[in-house]
């Protein structure tokens, strides 16, 4: 048994690496970390507005478990496109909502520097939405045209 899991090892470290690598890879490692700094500089402040870091930093964490591992391709159930777009959406706009509701109530520094930060999480989730909007992503093809329709 300690073979296999030395031999599954770096397969799942390359697949870690090669994924973290790419743009969705990157986005996804920024929201987790700047999820992360601002649920500390929440929790040092007013712990009531933590929980939005915490679940978007969860949701994060599993759908780069998700892409890294190939599972949205081996679990056909699910729309994995609409579901991230959706995840990155709300993201945004609740990052958004929150930080304009710190920012106006004025506190310490670290809020402060909390409600900024969720000013740029919500352009980083923004942008993700963005990339990651699945009719952007279809490849359109030219519709057959016939020569002999022209004008004669």
């Amino acid at each position: 048994m300690a073979d296999s899991e030395r031999l599954s090892a770096p397969g799942c470290w390359a697949a870690c690496t090669n994924f973290s690598r790419t743009r969705k890879g990157v986005l996804l490692l920024a929201e987790i970390i700047l999820c992360l700094v601002i649920l500390i500089c929440f929790s040092a402040s007013t712990p009531g507005y933590s929980s939005l870091s915490v679940i978007e930093m969860i949701f994060a964490a599993v759908f780069f478990v998700i892409y890294m591992c190939d599972l949205n391709t081996k679990i056909p159930l699910i729309n994995w496109p609409w579901s991230d777009f959706f995840r990155t959406l709300i993201g945004a706009i609740l990052y958004l909502i929150t930080s304009i509701v710190v920012l106006v109530e004025r506190g310490n520094h670290s809020k402060i520097i909390a409600g900024v930060l969720g000013l740029i999480a919500t352009c980083l989730f923004g942008y993700d939405a963005y990339v990651t909007f699945p009719l952007r992503q279809q490849k359109h093809t030219a519709a057959p045209t016939d020569p002999a329709d022209g004008p004669v």
